[in-house]
């Protein structure tokens, strides 16, 4: 595994999102140097115009993934996961998530396996839902604020992880030994329904926050109504029914295994959140 010591800055393909900007932050402040690359950057990196790719990669060793996240996914990794290596690259990290897994479908793991097979050391994280989906989501951050989330996830169970976790997870990775080859599964210490979750908002802002399930169907033409295109609507509402399912209620021990710690809880999340102004109007 590559250390501080070795050429090149880590880059950090999607550095600007959910998990890149942690992971940058975490690497930047013990030390490492550090490219982030996305779209807004001043790197820039898109997916779909392989002619921002050689900038991005030119000198680095270690990158830490964030895919297209559409349909086109797993054939813009089989183009560039192998060019990255041709370019020096030796340690591949990607975000994946852990539903993919537990949906059965072949299809959700198509990602993952281009990354497998690039010729590069590969370590695949897979967490489940992150906690800040509350606070940086508008499909959960905008119900919370408006004092009612509506979900097609009835009573079913999440072990929702915070991402400062996954972030943590994968500076260790991308900075450590032995995760070459690795998987690691990520959830918080305990599942909760999306209504406890709510209520645990609520306790922590002191505001009115109830949860209210509703059907997929309900769900989805709320979603168009407010100008979600139908696809995008239709595909929220099978990940919320998952969790309706129970299909990702069980607890995974990644970040145990990485960090030698037990994950953060969801309490502790929704005070920080609710302290740093997270929900207010």
């Amino acid at each position: 595994m590559r250390n501080s010591g070795e050429r090149g800055p880590f880059l950090i393909i999607g550095g600007t999102g959910k998990t890149g900007r942690r992971v940058a932050d975490r690497l930047r402040r013990s030390g490492q140097d550090i490219r982030i690359a996305a779209r807004s950057a001043p790197t820039r990196f898109d997916w779909f115009d392989e002619a921002t790719w050689e900038a991005a990669v030119s000198g680095a060793a270690a990158v830490y993934l964030v895919d297209a996240q559409d349909e086109r996914a797993a054939e813009r990794m089989r183009v560039f996961a192998p060019f990255a290596v041709k370019h020096g690259v030796t340690r591949l990290v990607l975000l994946s998530a852990r539903g993919w897994e537990d949906s059965g479908d072949p299809g959700m793991l198509a990602t993952e396996n281009a990354l497998k097979g690039s010729g590069a050391d590969w370590t695949i994280l897979r967490p489940t839902w992150f906690m800040q989906g509350f606070t940086e989501d508008e499909t959960l951050c905008a119900p919370v604020r408006a004092g009612e989330v509506r979900l097609p996830s009835g009573d079913g169970l999440e072990p929702f992880i915070d991402a400062e976790d996954v972030a943590e997870v994968a500076a260790a990775v991308l900075t450590g030994e032995g995760h070459q080859g690795r998987t690691y599964a990520l959830s918080g210490p305990r599942p909760l329904s999306i209504g406890e979750a709510v209520a645990e908002i609520a306790k922590a802002t002191g505001r009115t926050v109830r949860y209210t399930p509703v059907s997929e169907e309900e769900y989805v033409a709320q979603l168009v109504k407010d100008g979600l295109a139908v696809d995008h609507a239709a595909f929220l509402a099978r990940l919320f029914g998952w969790i309706r399912d129970g299909e990702d209620a069980h607890l995974s021990d990644g970040v145990q295994q990485v960090l030698g710690r037990p994950p953060r809880d969801f309490t502790a999340f929704a005070r920080r959140a609710a302290a740093a102004g997270a929900w207010n109007d």
